[in-house]
């Protein structure tokens, strides 16, 4: 499996680096269920993409609309553009 690379011009800021640190460590610990609450436009998909390029494993995200889904899918082709990334929309 090759790795995760992400490319981005911004590094995180505010409370990502805790963030994407706590969901690391957990997901490596092997706790696979997990929860980013934040506001609109506080960089979830950021820390999303900043995890899985850590943690360099296939990652699943769910969205619950096809908007979302859509956005999520744009965005994490922009961070990870030399890996898979794809999304399925269930009608």
């Amino acid at each position: 499996m090759s790795d995760f690379k992400l490319i981005s011009n911004f590094k995180p800021a505010g409370d990502q680096p805790e963030a994407i640190e706590k969901l690391t460590q957990n997901l490596l610990a092997g706790k696979r269920h997990h929860v980013l609450l934040g506001v609109t436009g506080s960089g979830k998909t950021f820390t999303m993409a900043q995890t899985i390029a850590r943690i360099n494993k296939p990652t699943l995200v769910l969205a619950p609309n096809k908007t979302l889904a859509a956005q999520l899918y744009n965005e994490f082709k922009q961070l990870l553009p030399e890996n898979a990334v794809e999304y399925f929309v269930s009608y």
